[in-house]
């Protein structure tokens, strides 16, 4: 969350020097950016939830017989 809090500003300034440059222009919306946040924490938090299930349903004796 603080990484996204830390990179949208930026990334609307970029964006907007870059599409300045066409002749086309669009208006870029906090929608677009509070989607790809949302995006990314879903992912972010099934892949953690993944893992963290993973592990902890995993049998102790496997892993260190393995080792």
């Amino acid at each position: 969350l603080l990484a996204f809090v830390l990179a949208v500003p930026p990334a609307i300034w970029l964006l907007e020097k870059l599409l300045a440059q066409f002749e086309y222009r669009i208006q870029l919306s906090w929608e677009t950016f509070a989607l790809a946040g949302l995006a990314a924490m879903v992912i972010t938090v099934v892949t953690v939830s993944f893992q963290s299930i993973k592990a902890a349903l995993a049998n102790p004796i496997h892993a260190l017989r393995n080792e």
